[in-house]
């Protein structure tokens, strides 16, 4: 049986009993893809990526990393839509004055959100009220360029002076945090 005729026997109950209202089209939402093709961006630090702030000021990460070789660099992916990546996020923001008392280091998360939630993205960041530096994948190209194209999030990577990759980790389990700081001293 084709899948159009297995969701037709499963919604056909449910239609018959629905109301003229119920039975109006579903919505839906489409994405348009803004990224650029895949061959068509740095993959190499600092790449060159369009990044948006929470005022919808755009600077690109070659601009964003640019003189900021100096000390290691946590980039940290998320989803406004995702609790381990909140999770994470909060547990870092509870360390984070203790953390940069005692090493020399840069954080800064990016949304890998759909443009559509730009605004969800804003009021998370207001709400949350990080200390370290938060942006917007507009376009979604970091996943281009990441390992692993960003499947799994939340995702951190801790980079070096050069920007090579030194720590990675994907998901988040309560602790994580005490990991990715002792790597940080380590590089200090």
């Amino acid at each position: 049986m084709n899948p159009c005729a297995l969701l037709s026997l499963i919604l056909t109950p449910f239609v018959l009993n629905a109301t003229v209202k119920d039975t109006l089209p579903l919505t839906v939402h489409y994405y348009t893809e803004t990224a650029r093709p895949a061959n068509g961006i740095k993959k190499t630090f600092p790449y060159d990526i369009d990044l948006q702030d929470t005022a919808g000021k755009v600077i690109n990460s070659n601009l964003l990393f640019k003189n900021k070789k100096s000390k290691p660099t946590i980039l940290l992916f998320w989803l406004t839509t995702c609790y381990p990546c909140r999770m994470e996020l909060e547990a870092i923001q509870q360390a984070y004055p203790t953390w940069k008392k005692e090493v020399d280091f840069r954080m800064i998360a990016i949304s890998t959100d759909f443009k559509d939630r730009f605004s969800q993205f804003t009021e998370r960041v207001r709400q949350s009220n990080w200390s370290f530096e938060v942006y917007h994948d507009k376009n979604r190209e970091f996943r281009y360029v990441m390992p692993g194209e960003l499947n799994g999030l939340p995702q951190l990577f801790v980079l070096d002076a050069a920007g090579n990759i030194t720590y990675h980790k994907r998901r988040y389990r309560p602790g994580d945090e005490n990991e990715l700081f002792e790597h940080l001293k380590k590089m200090n």
